[in-house]
């Protein structure tokens, strides 16, 4: 049996401020925006090239804005990420060399703490 993580929710207290900055900052693709209800607004989000998506909005978490951190993306080339991050004007941290990555850190603007990882070389 496979078990696919598939949707994470992220809690931010500004919907449209959050949106904006994960598809025109970093890249995300706007997958949905539904307004459900006057409690309920459901908008998800999804990495290029991901199986699994973020959702952000009105309702579907009670978690504070801002306390969510650990969340992770992997790519190819980390200097290219960094580098698409800081052009979109995403206060992204500069390549950091750990034995087990490349890596950069950004946070949304609610405080959400993300980390991109280029995976070490398996040579």
């Amino acid at each position: 049996m496979d078990w696919k993580l598939e949707l994470v929710a992220v809690p931010v207290s500004d919907v449209d401020r959050a949106k904006s900055f994960y598809v025109d900052r970093v890249g995300f693709n706007p997958d949905h925006d539904h307004v459900v209800s006057d409690e309920l607004r459901f908008v998800q989000l999804t990495p290029p090239g991901s199986a699994c998506s973020i959702t952000i909005g009105t309702g579907v978490t009670d978690a504070p804005p801002g306390s969510v951190t650990g969340l992770q993306m992997v790519v190819a080339d980390i200097a290219a990420a960094h580098k698409h991050l800081a052009e979109r004007g995403v206060d992204v941290t500069d390549v950091q060399d750990y034995p087990w990555g490349r890596f950069v850190f950004f946070a949304d603007p609610d405080g959400n703490g993300w980390a991109v990882q280029e995976l070490p070389s398996r040579d």
